[in-house]
C-alpha cells in the first residue's frame, strides 16, 4: 500500500494487519503476551513556577510527563507536545498527575508538536493554549490545527527551520509513522526537533526507532546541550521496536548524537506497552552505570514537574 510519507529507509514501514491481528488478539489469546500490571508512576515534585516563569536568564527544560516538556532558550519559552489531560485516545489514562497546568504556564513563544499519536497530539490540551500562540508542526498536519483555531501555523518537512520569537526551530527525522483516524496512515509526517537559541540547541526525538539519523542530527545541528530521547514503550520487542527505542538503544542514539546531557522521556505516565511504568527508567539508569567516564555528559532523570537548568551545558 503506498503511502503519502515514508521513512528515510522505505523498508521502515508500518505493520501490516497480519502483525497488528497477532500482536492485539492473537499473542492475547494464547498467552504469549501478557502486560505487566502497570506499578507506581514516575515520581513527581511541585513545579518551581518562579524559575520557569520566563525571568530566568538560564535555558532549561521542565519535565511535564510522557513526552512533554517546557523548554526555556534565551528568555523565550516554548512547549513540545502538550499533554495534560487524565486519558489519550479514550484508551490509555494517565497514571500520576501532570507536572505543570496550563494556567501556571508562561507565556509562550510557540507549541510544537512532533506528530499526529493522541499521546502526543492531544485536542483538549492545545486547546487550553492561547489561540494566538504559534503552533509548528510537520507538513500535513496544518488543516488539523487550522481547522480548530489554531491562528499561526507551520508546517515544517524533515531539516526545515523556522525563527519565532528568538528561537530557531528545525523538524528532524524520525522513524516512526503517524495515524489517527481510521484511513489516514502516514497521510502527515513525523519527526523531531531541534531548538536552538542563546548559543544553546536541545533536541526532543518525538516518537522514534532506532534508525542511522541521529550522527546525522548531531552533526548538522549541534552541538546539543540536551537530548530529550523516549525510553519506553518497548514490550513486545517483536511489534515495538520499529517504532519505540528501548532504553539501552537510546542511550546509544545519545552518544551518536553527541549531546552532553541524556533526558530520558517517554516513561512514567501511560501505560501503552506491556512494560511496568517504571522499568525504562531501571534499565537506563544501569545502562549507564556500565558505561566508562564520560567527561562533560551526564543523565539526568527528572521527576515530572522537576525543572533542569542548562548553564554550562553546551
Amino acid at each position: 500500500m503506498p503511502y503519502r510519507y515514508a521513512n528515510a529507509d522505505p523498508a521502515h514501514r508500518p505493520h501490516g494487519a497480519r502483525a497488528i491481528l497477532r500482536w492485539a488478539v492473537c499473542d492475547r489469546v494464547t498467552g504469549r503476551r501478557r502486560p505487566k500490571p502497570p506499578g507506581p508512576p514516575a515520581p513527581r515534585v511541585e513545579p518551581d513556577l518562579d524559575l520557569i516563569s520566563g525571568s530566568s536568564p538560564l535555558p532549561s527544560l521542565t519535565w511535564i510527563g510522557h513526552a512533554s516538556f517546557l523548554g526555556c532558550l534565551g528568555g523565550a519559552s516554548f512547549l513540545i507536545d502538550p499533554v495534560f489531560s487524565n486519558r489519550v485516545g479514550r484508551l490509555y489514562r494517565r497514571h500520576g498527575e501532570p507536572g505543570l497546568d496550563p494556567e501556571q504556564l508562561p507565556e509562550l513563544a510557540a507549541v510544537l508538536v512532533t506528530h499526529n499519536h493522541y499521546d502526543h497530539l492531544d485536542a483538549p490540551s492545545l486547546a487550553a493554549v492561547a489561540a494566538e500562540v504559534p503552533v509548528v508542526v510537520p507538513v500535513g498536519l496544518g488543516g488539523w490545527m487550522q481547522r480548530r483555531g489554531r491562528r499561526q501555523v507551520v508546517e515544517l518537512e524533515w531539516w526545515q527551520s523556522v525563527s519565532l520569537g528568538g528561537l530557531d526551530i528545525t523538524l528532524v527525522p524520525a522513524r516512526h509513522w503517524s495515524k489517527r483516524g481510521v484511513a489516514d496512515t502516514n497521510a502527515s509526517r513525523w519527526g523531531g526537533y531541534v531548538v536552538g537559541a542563546g548559543g544553546v540547541a536541545v533536541y526532543h526525538a518525538g516518537d522514534t526507532a532506532r534508525f542511522e539519523g541521529f550522527i546525522g542530527i548531531g552533526r548538522r545541528c549541534g552541538p546539543l546541550a540536551a537530548a530529550m530521547l523516549p525510553i519506553g514503550g518497548y514490550e513486545p520487542a517483536w511489534f515495538m521496536e520499529q517504532q519505540h527505542l528501548n532504553p539501552e538503544q537510546a542511550g546509544e542514539a545519545f552518544l551518536e548524537l553527541g549531546a552532553r546531557i541524556l533526558v530520558p522521556m517517554h516513561w512514567g505516565a501511560f501505560q501503552l506497552t506491556d512494560e511496568p511504568l517504571c522499568e525504562p527508567r531501571g534499565r537506563i539508569e544501569r545502562w549507564w552505570r556500565s558505561l566508562p567516564d564520560l567527561p562533560g555528559r551526564r543523565l539526568e532523570v527528572l521527576a515530572v514537574g522537576e525543572t533542569l537548568t542548562l548553564d554550562g551545558a553546551s
